[in-house]
């Protein structure tokens, strides 16, 4: 009589296709499951971007991407080969004079804006190359340019028509020449600085600085802010993010001052109180004019942050006071 060998019966073939179909359902249930959790960690990390770019005001997680390929596009120019930076600050200051003649523009003001990026694009390596009289030549030059300009757009008369509806010549003419010596001049201190030799880590250090003083505002008026510190102008600046820009920027200044500049530790406190007073003073200063103009930001050219302008509001002024530093101590 034929037998059946062990494991080839009727009843191993059944056990077999349930084994794998059990198999089959297991992970059939893993993978639902995963794809559950998945949707709900999602959906947990929507509601919390939600909530975070509800309190501050933007998408805090595409700013926080934006300003690290910035900052890494800027300490490659500054550590690589630093004449990198002239195309850093041509960039810049090209965007940042377009968006406040666009906004100068919004605000009644007829600003020509080619001669005002032309002049801002221009002056970068006439200071760099040029030094301080250089950079001095290149804002006054840039001036004339668009007091020139506009005095010869007014010949035009379709041009002539539309300044009937503007603040006046005169009104016009000089918010062309504040352009140049907001955003050139200021701009320009930086390119001067980093041209002098070892100047790139003063310019690196300073920004470090205006970047500890943001953050530490930012960070301590978001936890803790309670008082305004100045309602009319900025409603989210506070009197404690005031105190936690104090204490991140002399402690930046102090590590930077030992280890970078190579200068005594009260420098360092120093050249962070200075640089924390210059970018508080100019992001006050950006919303003022912001506020004036009716406009929130200067422009949608960077999502998260605004405009170029609204990045560099904090950096402008301080370019000047590290530069003084520098001549002073450098």
């Amino acid at each position: 009589m034929t037998g059946v060998p062990d494991g080839e019966g009727p009843d191993a073939g059944d056990e077999q296709h349930s084994t794998r179909a059990e198999f089959r359902a297991q992970m059939h249930q893993a993978r639902v499951d995963l794809e559950r959790q998945l949707e709900t960690s999602r959906a947990q990390f929507d509601q919390a971007q939600e909530r975070i770019n509800a309190r501050t005001g933007r998408n805090l997680l595409v700013a926080i991407l934006i300003g690290l390929a910035f900052g890494g596009v800027l300490l490659l120019s500054l550590l690589v080969v630093k004449e990198l930076f002239m195309v850093f600050a041509v960039v810049v200051a090209g965007f940042a004079s377009s968006e406040l003649a666009a906004a100068l523009r919004h605000g009644g003001y007829l600003v020509p804006r080619i001669p005002s990026v032309v002049a801002a694009v221009a002056a970068v390596p006439v200071a760099y190359y040029g030094g301080a009289a250089g950079q001095l030549i290149a804002v006054l030059g840039g001036m004339a340019l668009v007091v020139a300009w506009r005095l010869a757009e007014q010949a035009m008369p379709n041009v002539r028509a539309a300044s009937s509806s503007s603040r006046g010549l005169a009104r016009d003419l000089g918010a062309g020449v504040f352009v140049q010596g907001y955003v050139t001049f200021l701009a320009t201190f930086a390119v001067v600085l980093t041209a002098a030799e070892g100047g790139q880590w003063w310019t690196l250090a300073f920004i470090i600085i205006v970047v500890a003083t943001d953050t530490g505002a930012y960070a301590f008026g978001l936890a803790f802010g309670k008082h305004p510190m100045a309602p009319v102008i900025s409603p989210k600046k506070t009197w404690e993010g005031f105190g936690g820009a104090v204490l991140t920027s002399g402690l930046a200044g102090v590590i930077l001052a030992l280890f970078m500049l190579g200068e005594p530790w009260w420098f360092g406190l120093i050249l962070g109180a200075a640089i924390m007073l210059s970018a508080t003073l100019g992001d006050l200063a950006e919303s003022l004019i912001k506020r004036d103009l009716g406009i929130k930001d200067m422009s949608s050219w960077l999502p998260g942050h605004g405009g170029v302008l609204d990045r560099l509001d904090s950096i402008l002024p301080s370019a000047a006071v590290a530069y003084a530093a520098f001549r002073l101590f450098g």
